[in-house]
């Protein structure tokens, strides 16, 4: 059995369509679950309460903890310790092994690359927290107390509204307006395509010598700079529609309307300077990432089925 808490996102439904190659039993665990599969089993989890998360990790062989938190940082700060601690002794309990999907916000801004030796390093209150858990993790499988992965990827690059990238560029290219961008679209910036995360953490969940360690997550090495990504795009979509580039000002102004971008505001350093995401490691081991005009391609043509 492989359970899949936090099911439903980009990359949990990635998981679920890849997971059957490695095993028959697939657990979705969420608010709200649904089937990828035709025998997917379902179970609705609050995993903020441990009676609910024991429940859903009895009898898992493995689990991938790729929650979608709400983006606040009071949320965060309330939530994410209770899940991350509930996660780990419902682990411990069962003897289940846990791959953590993480982000980079633990680095902090980092001059020059990021690799999984980057020492955390928060630059944000978001950051702060994401930096506990997983020192908390870290300290428990050294520990010798469970088997775990952190799975770390860059932003996102693919059909999904989990990335800025969404509604700043596909969505208003596919719409005809001007693309836009943050801070500097001068500035080259790594993302990481769905499509390669979710079929990497499969491969991680189902490799027992990958435990107990930091991957970061296939991720072209070309890394383009704003208007390099933008121009593939719009090339891709076949428009010229051209790009705009959203100042600090701007985002603030429009933070005092819109609660998300006000929530952003702490994470525009990764705007400001390059943003650059080494996955070496893991391509060595086990596959090449997409280079990122084949993932624009293969996400242009998943856009435009919806």
């Amino acid at each position: 059995m492989q359970v899949i808490l936090g099911s439903g996102g980009i990359i949990g439904n990635g998981l679920a369509e890849i997971l059957p190659q490695y095993t028959d039993k697939i657990r979705l665990v969420s608010r709200n679950p649904s089937a990828v599969n035709k025998n997917d089993e379902l179970m609705k989890t609050d995993l903020t309460n441990y009676e609910q998360t024991v429940k859903a990790l009895e009898q898992a062989d493995a689990a991938y903890l790729v929650l979608g938190m709400e983006y606040k940082t009071a949320v965060w700060k309330r939530d994410w310790p209770k899940v991350m601690t509930n996660v780990i002794n419902a682990c411990k309990k069962f003897n289940t092994k846990l791959v953590f999907f993480d982000n980079v916000y633990s680095y902090g801004k980092v001059n020059g690359w990021m690799t999984e030796k980057t020492p955390m390093n928060p630059s944000s209150k978001k950051g702060e927290v994401r930096a506990k858990i997983s020192e908390q993790l870290i300290n428990e499988y050294k520990q010798g107390n469970i088997k775990a992965i952190i799975a770390r990827a860059a932003d996102f690059n693919g059909p999904t509204k989990s990335t800025f990238v969404s509604p700043l560029v596909y969505e208003k290219v596919r719409n005809g307006k001007k693309a836009q961008w943050f801070i500097n679209a001068d500035l080259r910036h790594s993302l990481t395509y769905t499509a390669d995360a979710a079929k990497a953490a499969a491969i991680l969940g189902n490799t027992p010598e990958a435990y107990n360690r930091v991957w970061h997550l296939p991720t072209d090495k070309n890394a383009p700079t704003g208007k390099e990504f933008i121009n593939m795009v719009q090339e891709t979509y076949g428009k010229n529609t051209g790009y705009a580039t959203l100042s600090r000002w701007m985002l603030k102004m429009a933070g005092l309307f819109i609660p998300v971008i006000r929530e952003m505001d702490e994470m525009l350093y990764q705007y400001d300077s390059e943003y650059l995401f080494d996955s070496s490691d893991f391509e060595t081991h086990f596959f090449k990432a997409a280079p990122v005009k084949k993932s624009i391609e293969e996400t242009v043509n998943r856009l435009k089925k919806t």
